[in-house]
């Protein structure tokens, strides 16, 4: 059996974790014109199928939805759900309930139903990026939180190729949850309205609001 010395173990073991801990490049170049792409234009409109699949039970659920992103302000659509947030302030509609809660959202929050927008640039902070296959028309790239102890495992990007348009994406937590996202519709080029990303009292009468904030 050949012994190695102690020197070169630790060599290859330094190698080994200064490897696993860096940016696949290949993947920073595809993600950087992804976000440039959708952080450039006026707004992203997307309407897809979410799928919230329970690994621990071994159930899914699926629901459709669209969002409206422009700059960190969106909109969110879900069946009984709407979201606007401004920036600042969010507002989270119940139809069934009648009623709308204002908060101000925690920063720390990557989920997509807080900060949808995250998608385009989460990559850029506190993730280590990997080029998984490289398809005839797309990308698959994982990121992997920096944070051991997040609650995220990892988050997958399906990009294409030519236009560099999300084709769907996934969150994977550690709890056995899965987020999956499929995109239906993807656009660069819907131009917002004043308004769009407020909670419009005056359009939803008799509804009660709880201001958390």
């Amino acid at each position: 059996m050949t012994m190695r010395s102690p020197a070169l173990i630790f060599t290859l073991l330094a190698i080994g974790v200064s490897a696993a801990g860096q940016n696949d490049p290949q993947a920073v170049k595809i993600l950087d014109r992804f976000s440039s792409t959708a952080t450039s234009a006026p707004s992203v409109s997307m309407k897809f199928l979410l799928v919230n699949i329970d690994q621990l039970s071994d159930t899914r659920d699926t629901t459709e939805g669209s969002v409206m992103i422009s700059k960190n302000n969106y909109r969110l659509d879900l069946p009984d759900n709407i979201i606007w947030f401004n920036g600042e302030t969010s507002w989270s509609y119940l139809p069934a309930e009648k009623e709308v809660t204002i908060t101000v959202p925690d920063k720390n929050d990557d989920s997509f139903q807080s900060r949808p927008s995250l998608i385009f640039t989460m990559y850029k902070k506190g993730y280590r990026s990997r080029l998984v296959e490289e398809r005839t028309d797309s990308y698959l790239i994982d990121l992997y939180p920096d944070d051991v102890k997040s609650d995220l495992v990892r988050v997958r990007l399906h990009i294409d190729k030519s236009s560099f348009s999300l084709r769907s994406f996934e969150y994977k937590q550690r709890d056995g949850m899965t987020l999956f996202i499929i995109i239906e519709d993807y656009s660069l080029k819907q131009v917002t309205e004043p308004g769009m990303f407020t909670f419009a009292t005056e359009k939803f009468k008799g509804v009660e609001v709880i201001d958390m904030r």
